[in-house]
């Protein structure tokens, strides 16, 4: 029997066998944590999936090799049909025409400037109007900067497409009537103030400028950011990159002048006394209308509608008083041919005895006559019992011809195809509405 004592000794024996075990243990435990550290060895592939991988790289190579024969086949039948693509034209064998410039009966402007890679002709052939008009109020010849209007335009486009969220169209054309609402707001500037071309370049080109407007105006709509403010300025940076920063003071012949300052007392241009006339049965003759086109951007509904009649009569009584016009209208016409510099209506079209205000409206009403070109008449000539008009023109086709940035366009090109035309209000006395 064990005494208390005995006992006592048996369980230390115990608690000390225990903690002999358990120091064995954690020396043996010790023993194999000082193994080697780890080393990066070669990731271990399997073959396998290795033979697949190839097997499929084969087959696609296969399939695009197969893909670039087509491809090519289609990119050669393009090309020889781009170099051998004809167009529809007329034979102008035995069409008389004017001969040369000396022709026509010549209103002041200024020489033809190209817009180049640019749809600005709106700019180009009212710029060219109100530097006509210049002329006719002050006696001075002043060459004016497209791109001065252009820049504004832009700038308004980008206002109303945020005010309209996203529903305004925004386009690189526009109408003559552009020009009055940049000289309304923000004036006038000559053109070696502001040529609107990077440094370096002389032509110009729009097609980065304006993809560039696009994309960004395209990401305001998608993520519903409009804020007008944070819009316009991100669009004039874009604008300043492109056509440079806007002046805001500078001097011509000795004189400092703010672009509004130069509007009136330089130019003497009131850019409300300038009217846009249409002829269309969409309308009641003799009250105001919307021109509904695309490049009216800012739907102004203020376009005077006139009898056909009454529509050529103005062009022809506005050259005869001294005044020009600006005009635009449908210029994809097989009669109208650069490298003859004229247009005219062939009989296979139409018999000129049959244009009236019927084969006109047909023309616009089924999208055969559109609003894709605008131009400046400055002269007018007759020949035999025939108007013809003399045209300066931005577009690279005037260029095509012996006549450079000249087409010499037919009456019944007027008639048929000429949409809308720009003029100072004193020739439409009696015609406004009231």
């Amino acid at each position: 029997m064990l005494t208390p004592r005995s006992r006592a000794g048996c369980s230390l024996a115990a608690l000390l066998g225990v903690l002999c075990v358990g120091l064995a243990t954690v020396s043996a435990r010790g023993d194999e944590q000082r193994t080697p550290p780890p080393v990066y060895k070669p990731a271990r592939k399997y073959p396998i999936f290795e033979e697949m991988r190839q097997a499929r790289q084969a087959v696609q190579a296969h399939r695009d090799s197969l893909r670039k024969v087509v491809d090519d086949r289609y990119r050669e039948e393009g090309e020889r049909a781009r170099q051998e693509k004809r167009e529809l034209r007329l034979d102008w064998t035995g069409i008389d025409r004017p001969g040369s410039l000396d022709d026509f009966t010549s209103l002041f402007h200024l020489p033809p400037i190209p817009q180049y890679n640019t749809g600005t002709c709106w700019a180009f052939c009212s710029i060219s109007l109100f530097e006509s008009e210049v002329h006719r109020l002050t006696g001075r010849a002043v060459k004016l900067s497209e791109m001065w209007v252009v820049y504004w335009e832009y700038v308004e486009k980008a206002r109303r497409f945020v005010r309209e969220y996203g529903h305004s169209s925004f386009g690189q054309g526009s109408q003559d009537h552009g020009t009055q609402e940049v000289f309304r707001l923000y004036g006038a500037v000559p053109a070696e103030t502001y040529p609107g071309v990077e440094p370096g370049q002389e032509r110009h080109d729009h097609e980065s400028l304006f993809d560039e407007l696009k994309r960004f105006l395209d990401w305001v709509r998608v993520n519903n950011l409009w804020d007008e403010s944070k819009v316009v300025a991100h669009v004039r940076t874009i604008l300043d990159s492109y056509l440079g920063p806007p002046p805001t003071i500078f001097t011509y012949e000795g004189r400092p002048y703010t672009p509004p300052e130069f509007l009136s007392q330089a130019l003497r241009i009131d850019p409300t006394a300038y009217v846009n006339v249409v002829s269309t049965l969409s309308a009641p003759f003799g009250q105001s209308m919307l021109f509904d086109v695309s490049d009216n951007w800012r739907r102004r509904d203020d376009f005077l509608n006139l009898p056909l009649d009454e529509f050529y009569a103005i062009i022809k009584s506005a050259l005869a008083a001294g005044y020009t016009l600006s005009i635009g209208g449908d210029v994809s016409e097989p009669g109208l041919d650069g490298m003859e510099d004229a247009a005219v209506i062939p009989s296979w079209d139409i018999p000129s005895a049959y244009i009236d205000q019927g084969s006109r409206e047909f023309r616009i009403n089924n999208e055969m006559t559109d609003d894709d070109h605008g131009v400046h008449i400055v002269g007018y000539c007759q020949r035999g019992a025939r108007d013809w008009f003399l045209i300066k023109d931005s577009n690279s086709s005037s260029r095509q011809g012996q006549f450079k940035g000249y087409y010499f366009y037919d009456g019944d090109y007027i008639k048929l195809k000429m949409l809308s035309f720009m003029v100072h209000k004193d020739r439409l006395a009696g015609r406004l509405p009231g």
